[in-house]
């Protein structure tokens, strides 16, 4: 006597849960950060011009090897959030449960390199209250230490909804943009202090 095989259960469809939470306030607060990163960035070609030495000698002193683990590390936590919302436009749920956790776990590496490169740093008497540019080079990166903080808080409760399949996909797609919006301010702060001084 054969045993009869159990029907295959289909997939559950993802069905949107709640309004797409902060998708329009997303863009706001983009445009809010841009905003503020250009007065900052502002305040630093100001003193770039007020202090030219300081900023040669301070630029050579920074871990070049820090600036591109973070730069790396914000990139590609970006490229998997992008590949998250392709694969939720797909209805490739379990491809995003992956992309997002993947992307989470990158970005979760940006503030332990900064941390390092802080403590490096300390080590080669750049603190805080050294000179001009270490005030606005510390002022630029823990600003925007900050701002990729708030990403990293946004991917963990999307990792969390999206393996709990209660999601709303413009809402994924809010953090993805507000990712980028960050990783653009950070290639601007690289080039600023690392690459190009």
């Amino acid at each position: 006597m054969a045993i009869a095989a159990a029907p295959l259960m289909p997939a559950t469809p993802h069905v949107e849960h709640g309004p797409a939470l902060g998708y329009t306030g997303m863009w706001v607060g983009i445009c809010l950060e841009f905003f503020e990163f250009s007065v900052l960035f502002a305040v630093y070609f100001g003193a770039r011009v007020l202090d030219p030495a300081a900023f040669r000698d301070g630029a050579g002193r920074l871990s070049a090897l820090a600036g591109m683990a973070i730069t790396l590390v914000m990139v590609s936590a970006g490229f998997f959030m992008s590949r998250t919302v392709d694969a939720l436009r797909a209805d490739n749920q379990r491809a995003a449960r992956w992309w997002v956790l993947a992307a989470l776990l990158c970005a979760c590496l940006y503030p332990v390199i900064k941390y390092l490169e802080i403590q490096s740093n300390n080590a080669h008497h750049l603190s805080a209250a050294g000179n001009v540019f270490v005030t606005v080079y510390y002022y630029l990166t823990l600003n925007h230490l900050i701002h990729a903080s708030w990403g990293i808080m946004g991917m963990t409760w999307l990792t969390t909804c999206i393996w709990l399949n209660r999601f709303n996909r413009r809402s994924v797609e809010a953090l993805a943009v507000y990712w980028h919006a960050t990783d653009i301010v950070w290639l601007m702060i690289f080039s600023f202090f690392y690459a190009f001084v």
